[in-house]
């Protein structure tokens, strides 16, 4: 009998939780979420089967990483972290003084007690929702803690770059917590890069995303953890009346990826905006569940999706608007558009509409296509080879959802990735 986490894990959680100096309430936290997840079941996901994955089976999470290599911040106010250690960081004297705080996680939760137990999987993404989130609450090992108080306007944008260390064997377990309080507005830019192949690691990373009311926050996640990552991805947001989160999503991972990706939309009067970029190539797995879920009176919720296949690889949108009973005067509308390169690719683009109130508006659209042999014929006859003809027409498909993303820098970022996938994806 193979044995159960708690048995396997246990002296090793409380014995990191120690070495980080972490309170008794935060060490429980961990020890209590490793015995509930041997009886918490996978996260299941539409038309996406991840099982043999197995990352209900981690390994090792506490050995030390020694990568030291990382891109240069391009913003004024930024944190950059390998393994878990923090190699960088900024943050403008004015925001400090202001209240606004970016810190690594484990000084938060010595630093800031109160506002950790308040927010730390409460309120977003609860511990105990599912197996993958109790081993993560148990087992993280790394992220940062943004905290932007009432009233306060970031006008330059944050960002926060994570490197992984797969020249060891090391889970990657991070926790992303943004909280942004009532009348307060942040740009926050993430990007997750790999060092290294030597190792093949999982990744269990936790994004979490609380909007106070009147609140605005604009995200964006630039992914590109290495063909040897297998990870699971989960970027939550809650929103308090009249806020609103932007959501803008590059997932070029070279490695299998289930994104577990939403918004619940609490308060009367919110929005949300979720644009996602997606390539898949080699043998690669990605699938993608997006959710938007209206509470509140007159909220909004949009999701648009785009991907592209290549080679022998498999992407998996789903789009899930739900409007629950009472939330009259809301709009759900999803586009989900996957352009398959291969005939040894696979694709699928699964729109899910779920209205429990008459007074809404809903709407959803979907497709699995391959490149136009018009557009592709046209570009060839004016001497342009196949394969520089087949990336402009990609460009052009996806370019519908990048040139909604307000933040050029994450534009031209995104532009960058794109080109790299799309040129190892046709070697």
């Amino acid at each position: 009998m193979r044995p159960s986490l708690q048995d396997k894990y246990m002296d090793d959680v409380v014995q990191f939780s120690h070495q980080n100096n972490e309170p008794d309430w935060f060490t429980k936290i961990r020890t209590d979420n490793l015995e509930k997840s041997s009886d918490l079941s996978l996260p299941r996901y539409e038309k996406i089967n991840y099982r043999s994955w197995r990352l209900d089976r981690p390994t090792d999470f506490d050995a030390k990483s020694v990568a030291t290599t990382y891109e240069p911040a391009t913003s004024k106010n930024y944190i950059v972290q390998a393994g878990g250690k923090t190699l960088d960081v900024h943050l403008q004297p004015e925001l400090a003084a202001k209240g606004v705080i970016l810190t690594d996680i484990f000084t938060a939760i010595k630093d800031y007690p109160e506002l950790i137990q308040k927010y730390y999987m409460t309120k977003v993404v609860k511990a105990d929702e599912n197996k993958l989130t109790a081993i993560h609450a148990a087992m993280m090992n790394g992220g940062i803690f943004l905290y932007v108080p009432k009233n306060v306007q970031v006008e330059d944008s944050i960002q926060a770059t994570f490197v992984q260390d797969n020249n060891i064997k090391r889970d990657f377990n991070q926790h992303i917590l943004l909280v942004a309080e009532d009348n307060s507005e942040v740009t926050y830019l993430e990007n997750f890069i790999t060092n290294g192949d030597a190792e093949e690691n999982k990744g269990n990373i936790v994004a979490e995303v609380i909007a106070g009311d009147n609140t605005h926050v604009h995200y964006s996640a630039l992914d590109q953890l290495s063909e040897s990552t297998t990870s699971y991805l989960s970027r939550r947001g809650i929103t308090g009346a009249n806020a609103r989160i932007d959501w803008a999503i590059g997932f070029m991972n070279d490695g299998n990826v289930i994104g577990d990706f939403g918004t619940d939309l609490l308060g009367d009067g919110s929005h949300t905006e979720a644009k996602v970029v997606a390539i898949t190539t080699g043998e690669q797995v990605q699938g993608i569940d997006t959710k938007v879920t209206n509470y509140g009176r007159h909220t909004i919720g949009h999701i648009m999706q785009h991907g592209v296949i290549l080679e022998s690889s498999t992407l998996t949108f789903n789009g899930v608007g739900h409007i629950v009973k009472g939330a009259r005067g809301s709009d759900a509308q999803q586009e989900s558009r996957v352009l398959m390169l291969s005939r040894h690719a696979r694709g699928d683009a699964n729109p899910i509409l779920l209205i429990d109130e008459n007074d809404v508006t809903a709407g959803h659209a979907a497709s699995v296509g391959r490149v136009n042999e018009e557009q592709m014929y046209y570009l060839m006859s004016r001497g342009i080879d196949e394969s520089t003809a087949q990336r402009l027409v990609i460009r052009g498909f996806l370019s519908s959802v990048i040139t909604e993303i307000p933040e050029e820098e994450v534009r031209d970022r995104l532009t960058q990735m794109i080109e790299r996938k799309l040129i190892n994806g046709q070697q």
